[in-house]
């Protein structure tokens, strides 16, 4: 496989799992508004959609390789102002 076409594979993959976060993001919403509005039953069936969701959130990140270690961010400490 070439770098070019790993490459393409990892952005394919990332965007994928970002859509999942999202979409996890969202049945994790409308499981709290269900329960809350005593639909059990409802709510029941998000759950299961929120279990396959997360199973593949895993499956995903697990795939990904670790994002690198950012540098931190270089700063200045402020002197103090000189009167006039």
């Amino acid at each position: 496989m070439t770098p070019a076409r790993n490459a393409a594979d990892i952005a394919v993959q990332g965007q994928r799992l970002a859509a999942v976060t999202t979409a996890l993001a969202e049945l994790r919403a409308r499981y709290d508004v269900l329960m809350n509005a005593f639909k059990f039953e409802e709510a029941r069936a998000v759950h299961a959609r929120i279990e396959a969701a997360e199973e593949e959130q895993r499956e995903l990140t697990s795939k990904l390789p670790a994002p690198p270690d950012a540098a931190p961010t270089p700063y200045r400490v402020a002197g103090r102002r000189r009167r006039r």
